[in-house]
């Protein structure tokens, strides 16, 4: 198996929705954001899936040292043999990569956040840093690009912490900042024991509004200039607004108890209409 086969495996099984926005790339672009993608999830599964914190510190090292490895011109890993050429032809920063491992890493250190301001800084390293790679792989040629960039990736992240509000908290994890729990009188218990009560509904309901607010801030500060270029993000952000409307049309308090998503059919349409009309 090639290295590229391996990172293309990698991304199809994981089901997300960033992989249909990838199927419409020119095949050095799509290669690149597939092996991206595939190091954010072998670094993230480290975080989500080792119980023994030690022996997961000890995986994230292993990535930093491989990163360092990858930028001496001598990757070991499939994801980073596959991630050289991109990381070459797109300029790719290498801080960057450690940032997302640093975020990585705040999943080990913590499970609770106690204003938006802490939980930004963790968005700022799974999502937003993303963002910033994967922009400098679909091209731009406007520096504003890398503040959609940024805000479309806390977009992103936001609506997956909405998503998964229920199966975090079976892992002992609240990402909802502690200081607007207690605004809307949700107790962490609440959240761990999936009471669907009204004041969670109004708890998710704000967030959800704090999520359409950082796509409407990304959209706007898109220049029309790069927007052909920055397709794939917008496709991702189309498929991603019709998950967060369905979590809300359909009382968003229920995903505590269960897990709202969309069809691969449906993610496939919405990536195709947003190609063809942007």
């Amino acid at each position: 198996m090639s290295p590229q086969e391996y990172c293309q495996q990698k991304a199809a099984a994981s089901g997300s929705s960033f992989y249909y926005s990838f199927l419409f790339l020119p095949i050095p672009r799509r290669q690149a954001i597939t092996a991206l993608y595939a190091f954010c999830r072998e670094v993230d599964d480290i975080a989500d899936e080792c119980s023994d914190i030690q022996l997961a510190r000890t995986k994230l090292a292993w990535w930093r040292t491989e990163i360092a490895n990858l930028y001496a011109g001598n990757p070991q890993h499939p994801v980073t043999q596959a991630l050289a050429d991109g990381v070459r032809d797109y300029n790719l920063a290498e801080e960057h990569f450690l940032e997302i491992i640093d975020g990585m890493e705040m999943d080990l250190d913590q499970n609770r956040y106690r204003d938006f301001k802490e939980l930004q800084l963790y968005c700022y390293r799974v999502a937003s840093v993303v963002g910033l790679l994967s922009v400098a792989i679909f091209g731009y040629n406007d520096r504003k690009t890398l503040k959609y960039a940024h805000d479309l990736g806390l977009a992103f992240q936001l609506t997956n912490i909405i998503r998964d509000v229920g199966e975090d908290a079976r892992r002992g994890r609240i990402y909802l900042p502690a200081d607007e729990m207690a605004q809307f009188g949700v107790s962490e218990t609440d959240i761990l024991q999936g009471r669907e009560t009204e004041q969670v509904r109004m708890l998710l309901e704000f967030q959800i509004e704090r999520a359409q607010s950082y796509y409407e801030r990304a959209f706007a500060e898109l220049p029309e200039s790069d927007r052909k270029p920055q397709r794939p993000g917008l496709m991702m952000a189309a498929i991603y607004r019709t998950l967060l409307n369905e979590i809300h049309a359909g009382g968003c308090e229920k995903v505590l108890n269960q897990r709202i998503s969309l069809t691969p059919l449906r993610k496939l349409w919405l990536a195709w209409k947003t190609w063809v009309f942007n």
